[in-house]
């Protein structure tokens, strides 16, 4: 919002910050038209998200009732009272891991218990404000975690694409694997074919019919012809039973202390990568759309999204990048196709659930293979190999510690390398140059005037001038105190130029303080020079005053000070 007093933006309110999307484009006015359209693109979302939202929850240790339990509360609050205008929520193939995992080791009751107090967070992480710092993952983390996500999905379906009887089947990478080994004398050959029918039938469709439902069109063929046939493969029916026609009522997860500590873990992890999936799905959106979300909004959303999904048995929600695309080109207009699309997703369980226990478990791990193929970005890891041995090292310690430790533990190590590696590349851009004093304004350069040489003045054995250009942070103030430090007391006085640094640290004002002091020691006159208002707060505050230093506006200024102290000397004497 702008003053009209000063013509100044102002800062957003806290209304314009966390209004939904959905009362913005209801008051933008909506009418028939825009309903013809959502209609339209909730269908088709739907149409994508009922078969994964089923495969994921089976894939995540979950049963898929409570995959559609997800999608249905999740995803419709997440478009009701999210920050953008197209983001689709529900189970997302990022969470497999996470989820499987922590239903593995605190049962379905600390899964439930988790994601509410994932919500929690969430909720607590938007209002806070803290959804814009999400921005600063490195690109190099996001699609390593992503590619990494990806080959432990394949992996987890490998049982059900090869159709094993593996009673116990391990959660770790290097132990999977041999287990999985170990029960080839098992493989169910009408298993791959269904599977393997299922991943031909899907990238046929997405080749020559881009715009049909090709995951539901598989899946539905798939349970034809298991029924029909009679094909000895594992189906919904056969292993969970079917799913309810109707949601269940809602209640609270058993919060007792104990279990809050255990699944507390868990549940930082479920907003960690939920708070980046979410806001990486919205930055999709806006890029197609060249609209822009709320973050801190979205953040909230999805909080309360999770919430709602554990009070009706579901686990964790989040922004899906697929899904939301599809919404996007689907022509959806605003966050009604999102809720549109649960409301689609709940009428199939009211009428059609009967139908789901014939889907073949096979036929949904062909629809994971898929998806675990498109979160692998190939063109992406192709760049970041070829940009250099710290954007591998970043990709390459995230997809490796995504794969055979933990995720979050790939996040936080991923972020780490990431940010030494830019402090080592920012402090290689700050540099300082010696004896150069420059009295008139180069027009050529308007961003960065830099000053024409006085060689003179550079010559002169009393006055030693120093001009610092970029961030003088803790990262570069070793470099530069070492060349700062070469004072000596042959000389009367140090010019320090700042008028190129655009930011200063407290170690790299400590670093000045020290070079003041040693200065001050050899009866050298010390003279900082070009420091912007917030550089000048920043030596104030670390005690940089007079008479330790002088200040000037420009060198020149400093310049004419000390001849003009020299001349009155001179007279004096």
């Amino acid at each position: 919002m702008k003053n009209h007093t000063t013509g100044q933006s102002d800062a957003p309110s806290f209304a314009e910050l966390f209004t939904p999307k959905l009362l913005t484009v209801l008051r933008e006015g909506y009418g028939v038209p825009q309903l013809r359209a959502d209609v339209t693109a909730g269908l088709t979302v739907a149409i994508v998200a009922l078969p994964l939202s089923m495969a994921i929850a089976i894939a995540s240790g979950a049963t898929p009732a409570q995959g559609l339990y997800t999608a249905i509360v999740g995803g419709f609050l997440v478009s009701m009272l999210g920050g953008s205008r197209f983001q689709v929520g529900g189970p997302a193939g990022a969470f497999i891991v996470l989820v499987a995992s922590t239903a593995a080791l605190h049962g379905m009751d600390g899964l439930i218990l988790a994601t509410f107090l994932s919500g929690l967070m969430l909720a607590a992480v938007g209002f806070l404000r803290l959804g814009t710092f999400i921005k600063f993952i490195p690109f190099p983390v996001t699609v390593g975690f992503t590619a990494g996500i990806g080959v432990i999905i394949f992996a987890s379906q490998i049982k059900e694409l090869f159709g094993l009887a593996l009673d116990q089947e391990p959660g770790e990478l290097l132990e999977k694997l041999p287990a999985l080994w170990a029960a080839r004398e098992s493989v169910t050959p009408a298993a791959i074919i269904l599977s393997v029918a299922t991943v031909g039938v899907i990238l046929g469709l997405r080749r020559w019919r881009p715009h049909w439902p090709g995951m539901l069109i598989a899946v539905g063929l798939a349970a034809a012809v298991a029924a029909l046939v009679a094909l000895p493969v594992q189906t919904i029916g056969t292993k969970f039973g079917g799913i309810p026609s109707s949601l269940p009522a809602p209640h609270l997860p058993s919060l007792s202390m104990d279990k809050i500590m255990a699944v507390l873990p868990a549940a930082i992890s479920f907003t960690l990568l939920g708070a980046i999936e979410s806001l990486l799905s919205a930055v999709v959106a806006d890029g197609m759309t060249g609209r822009r979300h709320r973050s801190n909004c979205e953040l909230v959303a999805q909080g309360v999204a999770n919430i709602g999904s554990s009070l009706f048995g579901g686990f964790c929600v989040t922004g899906t990048i697929a899904r939301t695309a599809t919404n996007v080109r689907a022509g959806a207009h605003g966050p009604v196709a999102g809720m549109l699309h649960a409301v689609f997703i709940l009428l199939f369980m009211l009428v059609a659930a009967p139908l789901a226990a014939y889907i073949p478990l096979a036929a949904l791990a062909g629809v994971l293979a898929v998806v675990a193929w498109n979160m692998i970005e190939k063109p992406a890891i192709a760049i970041l190999l070829r940009s250099g041995w710290g954007e591998a090292t970043v990709l390459g310690a995230t997809f490796f510690l995504t794969i055979f430790r933990d995720l979050t533990e790939a996040i936080v190590v991923g972020f780490a390398l990431g940010s030494v590696l830019f402090i080592h590349r920012m402090s290689r851009t700050t540099e300082v140059a010696t004896n150069t004093a420059f009295v008139g304004r180069d027009e050529a350069d308007t961003a960065h005037p830099r000053k024409a040489y006085d060689e003179d003045q550079a010559a002169n054995p009393d006055v030693v001038i120093y001009r610092i250009s970029g961030a003088l942070f803790f990262g570069a103030t070793a470099s530069i105190g070492s060349v700062l430090d070469r004072i000596q007391d042959t000389h009367k006085a140090l010019i320090v130029d700042f008028s190129a640094v655009p930011f200063l640290d407290s170690t790299g004002a400590n670093m000045i303080e020290g070079l003041a002091h040693k200065a001050h020691k050899r009866g050298v006159v010390l003279w900082l020079t070009g420091a912007s208002r917030d550089i000048q707060r920043v030596f104030v505050t670390h005690g940089l005053r007079k008479p330790l230093v002088c200040y000037a506006a420009t060198m020149e200024d400093a310049v004419a000070s000390l001849r003009d102290g020299a001349k009155e000397g001179r007279e004096a004497a």
